[in-house]
């Protein structure tokens, strides 16, 4: 079987390396060449454009970075129509659970299946093959899946049909979010009142107020580390889509809608590229400081 990968940038260069290295026919298309050329050496197949890459491919893997993206490289008719009938298209990226439906719709008026498969863990859970992947599917297509996902993840779960993978996701990048806002305004309010900025972090971390942001996050904050797992520019992204579904369905979240508006603040003073956790770096500029060690 060959797997088409399209997208291979900070996640979907890892993600594709595993699953060459246990054993898959990876077939690689990337708008930028020159980021396939590792994985060329890993085995991969290169092709200067999509149709090309995906003309004998059982299974299409997307993690391209918006739905714009998507519809210009895959879901148009031009595109489809050179896809094997019957291919299943897994789409690992973040868009609105509405693009996902209409993604769906496209493929199937094509013969083709689809799944909308995005992932929770960052780049270390893609590098590391420990991705929590949050499927929106039917059962016999994510059975088929199930051995690429064995090789990406740590964990699949089946959220539900075809779109809901896309809304756990929503829900997962809105707790992130405002996590990443709360854990820069308590290690900002540490550093001010004049407590060790490490020592508050170590102690936060054996209480409830625990979590992978304030783990892996804070410590970037503290190192003051900002080169990109997620960028800030992703993130506003997800909280647009968010917002976006939350008003169709007449929800106001409050939380989610503020840390949106510093985010886009974030990314609007240029540092749409830095790690989505360089929210800090609004808030030090809103206060007129530093957090200093």
């Amino acid at each position: 079987m060959i797997i088409a990968f399209l997208g291979t940038g900070l996640m979907g260069q890892p993600m594709a390396s595993n699953l060459l290295k246990a054993g898959f026919s990876v077939n690689v298309y990337n708008r930028s060449l020159h980021k396939t050329s590792a994985l060329a050496q890993l085995g991969a197949s290169i092709f200067p454009n999509p149709a090309a890459a995906l003309k004998n491919a059982g299974i299409i893997i997307t993690m391209l970075d918006s739905a714009q993206t998507q519809e210009r490289v895959l879901f148009n008719q031009a595109t489809l129509s050179q896809c094997l009938p019957g291919s299943l298209i897994i789409d690992m990226a973040s868009i609105a659970p509405d693009n996902a439906r209409q993604h769906a719709r496209l493929a199937g008026e094509h013969q083709l299946r689809y799944i909308d498969a995005p992932v929770s863990g960052g780049t270390r859970g893609a590098q590391e093959g420990t991705l929590v992947i949050m499927a929106g599917a039917s059962k016999s297509d994510l059975l088929n899946a199930k051995a690429i996902f064995a090789v990406l993840g740590s964990k699949t779960i089946h959220i539900g049909p075809v779109g809901t993978g896309q809304i756990a996701k929503c829900a997962n990048q809105a707790i992130v979010a405002v996590t990443i806002g709360a854990v820069s305004e308590a290690l900002l309010l540490a550093a001010k009142g004049g407590a060790d900025v490490k020592a508050v972090r170590e102690a936060l971390m054996g209480g409830f107020a625990s979590s992978k942001v304030l783990d892996q996050h804070g410590q970037r904050m503290i190192e003051r580390n900002f080169t990109p797992g997620g960028t800030a520019k992703v993130q506003l992204k997800d909280l647009n889509n968010i917002c976006a579904f939350a008003s169709t369905h007449n929800l106001q979240l409050p939380l989610t809608e503020l840390v949106q508006s510093q985010y886009q603040q974030l990314v609007s003073g240029g540092s749409q590229d830095l790690d989505h956790s360089a929210l800090l770096l609004w808030l030090e500029s809103l206060n007129h400081t530093t957090i200093t060690l």
